[in-house]
């Protein structure tokens, strides 16, 4: 028998993209103006917030329901058609209240989203330039409040 040559078999179209020029630049991300990147901040920050209420709200239902069953044995006495009611519990309110909670934090993070920055729950407004003066401030002479001086913290 001999020995028969192997050759590599490949598609024009493969040798045409490997031919090709490669970008291999670093990928560097958007940048914001700086007034929409406080608004991003503003939103991130109140969907956070909402996020650590929905997560709460889920763990307090994934383990607060078998503690409540735990503490209420008498549920396991009473029969609906047959099944207990710590049954009954257990399979007909965690889920439709997932999807409800789901469905809570994602309406309440899409409207954070779509308000304006003025209307944002974190959003402070710029202060007024007739704000009145923190009372430990004197005033200059043309009536605005000088700043107070930065303590020195020992360095």
């Amino acid at each position: 028998m001999t020995p028969h040559r192997r050759v590599a078999v490949t598609s024009p179209q493969t040798r045409l993209a490997h031919s090709r020029r490669r970008h291999r630049s670093a990928w560097r991300p958007p940048t914001l103006d700086p007034g929409e990147a406080r608004h991003a901040l503003t939103v991130y920050r109140a969907q956070r917030l909402r996020a650590a209420v929905a997560l709460a709200a889920l763990f307090t239902l994934l383990f607060g329901l078998p503690l409540l069953l735990h503490t209420l044995p008498t549920l396991d006495t009473i029969r609906v058609a047959g099944i207990p009611v710590s049954w009954l519990a257990l399979v007909a309110i965690p889920f439709p209240a997932m999807v409800a909670l789901a469905h809570w934090h994602l309406h309440h993070a899409e409207r954070l989203e779509t308000t304006e920055p003025s209307r944002t729950p974190t959003h402070r407004p710029p202060a007024s330039p007739h704000r009145r003066p923190h009372p430990a401030q004197p005033k200059l002479s043309t009536g605005e409040p000088r700043p107070l001086p930065r303590a020195d913290l020992g360095r």
